[in-house]
């Protein structure tokens, strides 16, 4: 009875004017997938893959039409490259057309020709290599552009280069789709010149209209909109910027994305930028994700085991050609080792705009149904390997090794203070000891750091405090007190475990990072911790009840009375565990409150933030 309940409101629902069947087997795919992939290493990009795969057509069936969901699902990719445009003011597109114009032109060409060779030699026609292998050079801008945000690279000199080359794969677009039309076998009649020449004056005309409306247009309608304080209209002009622009450019005959991309670099200059991309963000989240399932779900087992042969062939080929072409023009160019085969790896499939190719060569009579569906098959799935090939290469690539040029191991140094890590937390703290006159010997594994505290006078050895014999090199036997400032938690603890052993009558003074990491420290038996942010945190909150109205000697009071209660807090569980401490809290947190409620303002009890142990 249960079960013909279940499947009888699950017909029901779908039914209905809403899907709620297929919109809950969406989000619920995201919801479980994506923190799984993630937490597993293998990327959120997989995770989205494998559960549209899941419930898709081709798995479990929860969701039967993929096609449509993927043509919805597209403008996640347009919003994306409307955020991607407010980052790249004008000035800074310019001073990226050579790396745009210029490696982006090179590498399309060399890779549209390589691939284009490998398609003939899988026995293809010329034109259905040319077609197909342009198609897989231009890249997932989705899935390139999501990596690269994710390990925060998007900035960076490498990550602005591969941002590059993706802005020239989508420009490519527009006269990949005016050549399948001229290959198109109709091609010949003179009718069929005219049109094409109209279909450029369109285009033209839209990118024209797109940049008028961003330069002098939008920026005084949201001054309008934003003086009449409606919170959801800015929100609507907002996805009307970018639908708009990817309307224009559409209607243009242009990519969705590159319209909407345009409308970001007009507006990266308006007051309302960062509003706009606040507006924006959430749709742009979810719909990305979105095209990810749907890409996933586009994936055709029966096709993939009916050609599997050829389209094993063609992943292969294409990816490693792919690959190595990038690999070779970055190389020629002057990009390291590193940087070029991580761009190679990274680019090596195919992207959502092959679809787009695809479908226009298969109306255009240049594919047949099973060629479109072997191709497609093919970029679906190099897109699924793309995680698993960044996976690989990080198992693959060395460590980079740190340049030692300039750089001394310590041997028998001799002052009287050893400071292990000179990074922002070790240079403040010899500041006090330099004043008074102590003679300080510092090391540190950064060289990077080493190199640059020598430009300003200081001399850092290079040394691993986690290591015994460096300690004695240090001149630690010697030390009368030995100041442990690196950053990194575990190593904290082993150089004081080591301290406390080898040299117990060293005064070791510890940087903590947080709570339990001081109360670690202490059992240690380390002669002072403090966590490293607690007194800049103090001094902030002081100056803020300061800036609201509060006396200097009323903010000295409050702060020492947080001072005292965390240390009573902190003392109660080195001593008797979480529990005392929590015990204790709830004391301090009921005297506080009468206190207060005697002066006559409301109470706040002092309690720890949800899910946490403890504050730091």
């Amino acid at each position: 009875m249960a079960g013909e309940a279940v499947t009888h409101a699950a017909q029901a629902a779908a039914h209905s004017g809403v899907d709620l069947v297929q919109i809950v087997a969406l989000l619920g795919a995201a919801v479980i997938a994506v923190p799984l992939f993630r937490r597993l290493g293998l990327g959120s990009v997989l995770g989205y893959l494998v559960a549209g795969l899941v419930i898709g057509p081709f798995g479990i069936g929860l969701v039967e039409d993929a096609e449509a969901i993927l043509h919805a699902a597209e403008l996640g990719v347009v919003m994306f490259l409307f955020i991607v445009g407010l980052e790249m003011e004008p000035s800074k597109l310019w001073s990226l057309r050579r790396q745009i114009f210029g490696l982006g032109v090179i590498q399309v060409v060399i890779c549209g020709a390589l691939l284009t060779g490998i398609g003939v030699l899988l026995g293809f026609s010329p034109v259905v290599a040319f077609v197909a292998g342009m198609g897989f050079v231009l890249t997932s801008t989705a899935i390139v552009m999501q990596i690269l945000t994710e390990r925060g690279e998007l900035s960076t000199p490498h990550g602005q280069r591969i941002v590059s080359i993706l802005l020239l794969e989508d420009l490519a677009i527009v006269p990949l789709l005016a050549l399948v039309a001229f290959l198109a076998p109709s091609s010949g009649e003179g009718g069929d010149a005219l049109s094409r020449w109209i279909s450029v004056g369109f285009a033209a005309g839209a990118v024209v209209v797109v940049i008028f409306a961003g330069r002098w247009v939008l920026n005084p309608v949201f001054r309008l909109l934003a003086e009449s304080k409606a919170r959801e209209v800015m929100t609507a002009a907002a996805l009307l910027v970018v639908l708009g622009a990817a309307l224009i450019m559409q209607l243009g005959g242009l990519s969705m994305a590159m319209g909407a991309f345009l409308a970001g670099v007009m507006l990266s200059t308006s007051t309302f930028r960062h509003q706009l991309e606040a507006d924006v963000e959430p749709f742009r989240g979810i719909l990305l994700g979105l095209f990810f399932l749907a890409v996933g779900m586009s994936l055709d087992l029966a096709v993939v085991a009916a050609n599997w042969q050829i389209i094993a062939l063609s992943v292969v080929a294409y990816m490693l050609v792919k690959s190595a072409a990038i690999y070779a023009v970055a190389r020629v160019l002057k990009s390291s080792h590193a940087e070029a085969l991580e761009r190679s790896v990274l680019m090596a499939q195919g992207g959502e705009f092959a679809f787009v190719l695809y479908t226009t060569a298969a109306a255009a009579g240049i594919f047949s149904v099973q060629i479109n569906a072997v191709f497609t098959a093919t970029v679906i799935i190099s897109m699924v390997l793309t995680p698993f090939s960044i996976i690989g290469l990080k198992w693959l690539m060395p460590k980079a090794e740190q340049s030692m040029e300039g750089v001394e191991a310590p041997d028998g140094l001799s002052g009287n203070v050893l400071v292990i890590g000179f990074g922002r937390f070790g240079q403040i703290a010899s500041q006090p000891l330099l004043a008074k006159g102590h003679r300080i010997s510092i090391i540190d594994n950064d060289t990077d750091m080493i190199r640059a505290a020598g430009t300003f006078g200081f001399k850092v050895y290079y040394g691993d405090g986690t290591r015994l014999d460096i300690l004695r090199a240090a001149g630690v036997e010697t030390a009368d007190a030995v100041l442990v400032a690196v950053d990194d938690k575990a190593a904290a603890v082993k150089i004081t475990e080591l301290l406390k052993s080898e040299f117990p009558l060293v005064k070791v003074f510890a940087r903590a990072y947080d709570r339990t990491h001081a109360i670690e420290l202490v059992k240690l038996g380390v002669d002072y911790q403090i966590r490293e942010l607690l007194d800049s945190a103090l001094a902030f909150g002081r100056e803020a009840v300061i800036q609201l109205g509060a006396s200097n000697e009323e903010a000295d009071e409050i702060v020492e009375g947080v001072r005292e209660r965390d240390q009573q807090r902190f003392e109660a569980q080195v001593l008797g565990g979480a529990q005392a401490a929590r015990d204790l809290l709830l004391k301090n947190s009921e005297e506080q409150a009468r206190e207060v409620g005697r002066k006559g303002a409301p109470s706040t009890p002092i309690v720890p933030v949800s899910g946490q142990s403890e504050p730091v």
